[in-house]
């Protein structure tokens, strides 16, 4: 997959205050705010909400004078008839300002950087882009989400670590970022609770895919944390939310583009999620390969996403002067061991036990694995026929796992996370019939025969010679010239 660049066409950024003043092209704010109804009633037809519109719709959603019904059918009607750039906008400002706003000090304001990722089977990226960043001179006040239906959680993946604690409050986090240099956080009531509010309804009504409410979900969390800069790693494929690169080029130039309108510089790469992302499915799986990434080892898609990640953030906050250079410094930061330092200050600073952290940082693969949640049994899927390993599908390998106890289907289910699977090919290998392709993790009885099969069609072999499998990496949407 060829990599390409496409930029941003909007106009140069202006200033942003949060204020929602200067918002250019929208109606002026009508003296009479209207009745939920109407405002439904509007967007439902097609026409375009006015800056008090949207803040008067934000304000209900969050005095709970707005009925679930009401947050709903809004919610439709903006997933069905769509909102542009300028509503988008103001509506990312409204979820933001319903809360705290972050405050730093003022010799931060060029070092804070932070991505986001839409989610992915195996994607344990964030873990060891926070710390190579912090490693280069950033501060990264990274705020992450669970994991829900096959999509893993951060969250999730760091608490698999004995005494990780996620929730911190912002004088918590200030003091985190003086320590370690980056912090990984879940939302609090305090931060955007607006957007917890609709966030939980999108779950509940289809309307997950919205491209204005995904934007403003992402970019109004984004927007408290006072960034110098943001990377939105934009996922598409058979296991990601949009199918294809199309679809997701059209979300990453949305977010680009309202960050712009913002005073935000935001960068979305476009990657492909159809294998999971290393050679690790499952929480603490997941935790030890991202340890041996931070080794300077480990598997090369994981690697070459971190760095590239990291090189667009470090050149876009002017801490590089190009984007290879830019990785070229991550990638340093992994092989001299400095980003481990890193996680290991992270680590206790948030509630691990120092010895362990040290031991974690320190140990060796197998030391690691003592330390971690493991599930209690192993069980190796092989090879039905010799051929070369053309793909590994993600979602299946994702849903077998997720029934198996590595993911939720509600909010606040518990997780097993020593759960997990280890594959043991890489795309482009040549593999002989019977030769052991996947590791599954479980607590449980043996697999069934219904997800032995979903497993086994998961495995896509051809007859072709062995190759190099291509970089997820596949384009990076860039904000307008400065």
């Amino acid at each position: 997959m060829a990599a390409s660049m496409t930029r941003g066409t909007r106009a140069p950024p202006r200033p942003g205050d949060l204020s929602g003043e200067g918002t250019q092209g929208l109606p002026d704010p009508s003296p009479e705010p209207k009745q939920l109804p109407e405002l439904i009633r509007m967007k439902r037809d097609g026409g375009r909400l006015s800056e008090a519109d949207i803040r008067g719709f934000v304000a209900a959603v969050v005095n709970g004078s707005a009925q679930g019904t009401q947050i709903g059918a809004m919610l439709m009607a903006i997933r069905l008839r769509g909102m542009d750039l300028e509503e988008t906008s103001v509506l990312t400002q409204a979820l933001a300002q319903s809360g705290q706003q972050l405050e730093w000090p003022e010799a931060w304001r060029q070092q804070l950087v932070d991505k986001h990722s839409t989610g992915g089977v195996g994607d344990k990226v964030s873990l060891v882009l926070a710390p190579a960043l912090a490693a280069c001179g950033c501060k990264v006040p990274m705020i992450s989400g669970r994991g829900l239906g096959h999509t893993g959680g951060t969250l999730d993946k760091l608490e698999s670590i004995p005494g990780f604690n996620v929730i911190q409050s912002p004088e918590q986090m200030q003091v985190l970022l003086e320590q370690a240099g980056c912090c990984i956080v879940g939302q609090s009531e305090q931060l955007v609770p607006a957007d917890g509010i609709l966030y939980a309804a999108r779950d509940v009504t289809a309307t997950v895919d919205s491209l204005p409410l995904i934007t403003a979900s992402i970019l109004s969390k984004k927007v408290v944390e006072g960034l110098s800069a943001l990377v939105i790693d934009v996922k598409f494929g058979g296991a990601a939310v949009f199918p294809n690169q199309e679809q997701a080029r059209e979300l990453a130039r949305t977010l680009v583009g309202v960050g712009a309108d913002l005073g935000l510089r935001v960068a979305a790469a476009l990657t492909a999620m159809d294998k999971p992302l290393g050679r690790c499915v499952g929480n603490a799986l997941e935790v030890e390969e991202a340890l041996l990434c931070m080794d300077g080892a480990g598997p090369s898609d994981l690697r070459d996403l971190v760095t590239r990640l990291g090189g667009a953030l470090l050149w876009l906050s002017g801490h590089a002067a190009s984007q290879a250079q830019g990785a070229a410094r991550v990638a340093a930061a992994l092989d001299d061991g400095s980003a481990l330092g890193r996680f290991e200050l992270m680590l206790a600073a948030q509630g691990v036990d120092p010895s362990l952290a040290r031991a974690l940082c320190c140990g060796s693969p197998a030391q690691r694995r003592q330390l971690l949640p493991r599930a209690r049994e192993q069980e190796e899927l092989l090879a039905p026929a010799d051929g070369t390993v053309e793909l590994v599908r993600a979602l299946p390998l994702a849903q077998v796992l997720h029934e198996l106890g590595a993911g939720r289907s509600r909010a606040g289910e518990p997780l097993r996370l020593g759960v997990g699977a280890e594959l043991l090919v890489d795309v482009g290998q040549k593999l002989s019939r019977g030769t052991p392709w996947l590791r599954v993790h479980r607590d449980g009885p043996p697999l069934s025969g219904l997800q032995r099969r979903a497993l086994q069609d998961a495995l896509v072999l051809s007859d072709r010679a062995p190759f190099t499998a291509p970089s997820p990496f596949a384009e990076l949407v860039l904000p307008p010239q400065q």
